[in-house]
């Protein structure tokens, strides 16, 4: 039997089919189109599965269970995502709709969770029974695995990791709290910082591999580092240092066996990784052990979230 996950993004729709040794073996994809109904948004749902169903030549018979990946606070217990803001969804009986439509059992779950979820079953995690894994996106996501159950809090808030303060007072969130972790370590804070650093270093090679403020991407500041940009370098040690101090901190908190990050930022390999674990190291707890968290990338990239919605319902 086959098991379907669906990845809800604000962007794109994505449903894979997924073998019972984690294996995406077929996918189908659609536009979110916000913002609209959730009932069209669900209906579409729906529709990329039966499409990623049929082209992984199967029918609905071969799958035994689906699992939805949404933004938001996602009841686990009713399948109700209780409210996404980015969706524009509130009280939204997810569970039961698909169930209605589709006739399998369906789990509901937030995707950062899921996405976590999957690196537990499939990643980084597999083996293990606790897990803390970051995304480094637009934002800073986070998911907790404990004695592998996925943790939300009493009120499916939980693990919102990104918004842990580092810098008190610091730049604004868009959470509306000021110095949060996702403010310092987010892609979208590294581009901040490079174009920042650029305006105030004329000179930098950085204007010579973007050509524009406005070309600055997630690379840029690495790139001049590279090829010897004294900014670049300040940019990016200043980056990881605002990454490491949150790792930190995670660690001092759940003391995980595996903390893995993901995210785009991670095609950096060692360049990011070897100054970050210098960096854990000195920022964690003090303490004699062999049983110290170990931090890695994350390994499943975009398929975390599906193949962690897939496997819900052992959860």
């Amino acid at each position: 039997m086959y098991k379907i996950g669906i990845d809800l993004g604000g962007t794109n729709i994505v449903a894979g089919v997924v073998s019972e040794d984690f294996k995406i073996i077929a996918t189908a994809k659609c536009k979110t189109n916000l913002p609209r109904p959730a009932e069209a948004i669900m209906d579409d749902m729906i529709a990329v599965t039966r499409q990623a169903v049929k082209n992984a030549g199967l029918t609905m018979d071969d799958v035994d269970a689906v699992g939805v990946g949404s933004p938001g606070a996602c009841n686990a217990e009713t399948g109700v995502v209780e409210y996404a803001n980015n969706l524009g969804f509130v009280n939204v009986p997810m569970r039961a709709y698909m169930e209605a439509a589709l006739g399998k059992p369906v789990s509901v779950e937030n995707d950062a969770n899921a996405a976590a979820y999957g690196e537990f079953v499939a990643g980084a995690g597999k083996g293990k029974k606790n897990l803390v894994c970051i995304t480094l996106g637009t934002g800073v996501g986070g998911g907790v695995i404990i004695d592998g159950k996925i943790f939300a809090g009493h009120n499916y808030f939980g693990a919102e990791l990104g918004h842990t303060v580092i810098v008190v007072d610091g730049e604004p969130c868009s959470c509306g709290r000021k110095g949060c972790w996702e403010a310092y370590a987010s892609a979208t804070a590294l581009i901040r910082q490079t174009r920042q650093a650029m305006e105030e270093h004329k000179d930098s090679k950085m204007w010579q591999i973007a050509g524009s403020l406005d070309n600055v991407n997630g690379r840029t500041a690495f790139d001049a580092m590279r090829a010897g940009d004294d900014a670049g370098k300040q940019v990016v040690d200043t980056y990881i240092n605002y990454i490491g101090v949150g790792l930190g901190n995670m660690i001092n908190i759940f003391q995980p066996e595996v903390i893995c990050v993901g995210g785009g930022i991670c095609h950096e390999g060692e360049t990011l990784m070897a100054p970050l674990r210098t960096i854990v190291a000195k920022e964690q707890y003090q303490f004699e052990s062999d049983k110290k968290a170990v931090l890695c990338t994350a390994q499943l990239g975009n398929d975390a979230g599906i193949i962690g919605a897939a496997f819900l319902r052992q959860n």
